[in-house]
């Protein structure tokens, strides 16, 4: 192949200046840190994580298991893809366990897209190089500590899926067309967007190494039917389940439920989501060293790159760009793409193929510290968070079975303090949102935000909980207890508070060491305080209602 944007220095190829590269101990290396991790931190400050370890326990046997038979029912019809997680916890659950299971989904969501970006590397440059060291940095950013665990996984699969791709191009078009069309179906399972990455991927790598393919109008001309045919053939199972579901996502019943990062600045922030973990600031600092090293190569001249990736990244970049926020009741879909942007990015080059010891040395050296200096970066928060998961461990041991528990939490004033970044990432997001739903698998309790969202997830919630189940939930603030205004702007996104002290008996609240916001840490009268374990707090609800009038506090005129 005709690679473009091959150094000088790599043309001459001078014996006595090649220094082997060699990525092999610091990426074995960096996977046993992060299975490390799992095994020290089982319940990381990963968002959503906490919420699919819940899930995971049902289908794997624990729904059959008293009150819950009563309360879920298992649906496969629901939908037709973002369910990898959920098969392999029907299939394999029963028999690893569902806490094995849901530790070993989660390790593969941080190591399998950039392992699946260093295979492809591999595959297009060949060697070892320690640029593909970099590549590790990726497995920490915001689609990852933001629990999407099925979009994790489907894009390390689309990474390696696209290395057997390369493979197969140029030979017997029937095993080409038998293998897209089964890689298509995969991923399709396991995430619609992997999918459609693996698909961006693939029309890159049908395209040149060199740009100047498009010069010619018959190697253009088989180009444009070498990538029709291979979308067609990708399109073909997603269109084939799609006919067949009996449910797609939706934004309930509010039409497309389009939100956009209409603004300079939120696009920007959207595109630092590639990086992003509990900090920002520190997230850029670590990844300067990868940027430094990328600008000063190409200044050099010495810099392999691959044209048809690079279209493929620029592609992905302004998707990253245009694309909306939420929709369809999917949040977050803006956040897909610079992480896929970054990956193809980091494979379609290769900086500094050819170097001196001396040279190799050092640029290992810069590599791996900004490596492994994200991942203690990353340990560091994990570690914060395990007295909060104890504390919610704590106050879960007082709650009966078959019981009814309300999650709230304290909203503080801000969501920058170096002493909890572990609470925090990205826009300002909690990271201790959904550890409420462990009361599913640790208590025996309902909670109303479990996921269970019809077009996503095939668990569904029988009545009559279903009155008090919402498919998709936040950790509202306690301060909806006292303040009616703020009771009425949230009845839309959470009707579970309606009667709330009817139907619920118990209320766990989260992040309850940092007073509120808006009303501190004051709760309305009839509630009893069962156990205080500083960051999670139970209180049982009375169910008769306080005889004296609702008193409303100050501070809820900050909140109206």
């Amino acid at each position: 192949m005709d690679r473009i944007a091959r150094s000088s220095m790599a043309a001459a190829e001078p014996m006595e200046l090649a220094e082997r590269q060699d990525s092999t101990i610091a990426i074995v290396a960096f996977v046993g840190l992060a299975a490390i991790l799992i095994i020290l931190f089982p319940f990381p400050p990963v968002l959503d994580y906490a919420n699919h370890y819940a899930r995971i326990w049902l289908l794997s046997g624990g729904i059959s298991e008293q009150p819950f038979s009563q309360i879920y029912a298992v649906d496969w019809n629901r939908t037709f893809t973002n369910v990898g997680i959920d098969l392999l916890a029907f299939l394999l659950g029963p028999l690893v366990g569902a806490d094995r299971l849901a530790r070993a989904l989660l390790f593969l969501a941080i190591v399998l897209p950039p392992i699946g970006a260093i295979g492809l590397h591999r595959a297009l440059f060949g060697g070892r190089h320690y640029w593909q060291i970099a590549m590790l940095s990726f497995g920490w950013c915001a689609t990852m500590i933001g629990g999407f665990i099925n979009f994790q996984i489907g894009l390390g699969m689309a990474l390696l899926f696209s290395c057997i791709d390369l493979r197969l191009q140029g030979g017997n078009p029937v095993w080409t067309f038998a293998w897209r069309l089964a890689a298509a179906l995969l991923l399709t399972v396991m995430h619609i967007f992997s999918l459609g990455f693996y698909i961006a991927i693939v029309c890159g790598l049908e395209f040149s190494w060199r740009i100047d393919i498009l010069r010619s109008k018959t190697a253009l001309a088989r180009l444009t039917a070498r990538l029709a045919l291979a979308i067609s053939v990708c399109a073909l199972p997603p269109l084939a389940l799609y006919l067949r579901t009996a449910a797609l996502p939706d934004a309930g019943g509010s039409g497309l439920g389009l939100a956009w990062n209409d603004g300079v600045i939120l696009i920007l922030i959207n595109l630092v989501s590639a990086i992003t973990t509990y900090v920002p600031l520190v997230d850029v600092v670590l990844i300067l060293p990868l940027i430094l090293i990328c600008t000063r190569a190409a200044r050099a001249g010495d810099m392999q790159v691959h044209a048809g990736l690079a279209v493929t990244a620029c592609g992905l970049l302004l998707l990253s760009c245009i694309s909306p926020r939420h929709a369809l009741g999917t949040g977050w879909i803006s956040w897909r793409f610079p992480i896929m942007t970054a990956f193809v990015a980091m494979a379609m080059m290769c900086p500094f193929a050819s170097l001196t010891r001396r040279q190799a040395l050092s640029l290992a050296l810069i590599i791996n510290l900004a490596v492994f200096g994200r991942a203690g970066w990353i340990g560091w928060n994990w570690w914060l968070a395990q007295k909060d998961v104890a504390a919610v461990e704590t106050v879960l041991r007082k709650i009966p079975a078959g019981a009814a528990v309300l999650p709230l939490g304290h909203e503080p004033e801000t969501a920058s303090s170096l002493a909890h970044s572990n609470r925090h990432f990205a826009w300002g997001l909690d990271t201790f949102r959904h550890l409420p739903t462990l009361a599913v698998p640790f208590s025996h309790a309902f909670v109303p935000t479990l996921f269970t969202a019809k077009g996503k997830q095939p668990l569904s919630v029988l009545p009559p909980w279903s009155e008090i189940a919402v498919p998709e939930g936040n950790l509202v603030s306690i301060s909806v207890l006292s303040c009616p205004t703020m009771m009425r702007e949230y009845k839309d996104f959470t009707p579970y508070l309606s009667d709330w002290r009817r139907r619920f008996d118990f209320i766990l609240v989260a992040n309850a060491d940092i007073p509120d916001r808006y009303v501190g840490s004051l709760m309305p009268a009839g509630l009893t305080l069962i156990e205080d374990a500083g960051f999670a707090q139970l209180y049982a609800i009375d169910k008769v209602m306080p005889a004296e009038p609702l008193s409303i506090p100050a501070g809820c005129a900050r909140a109206s």
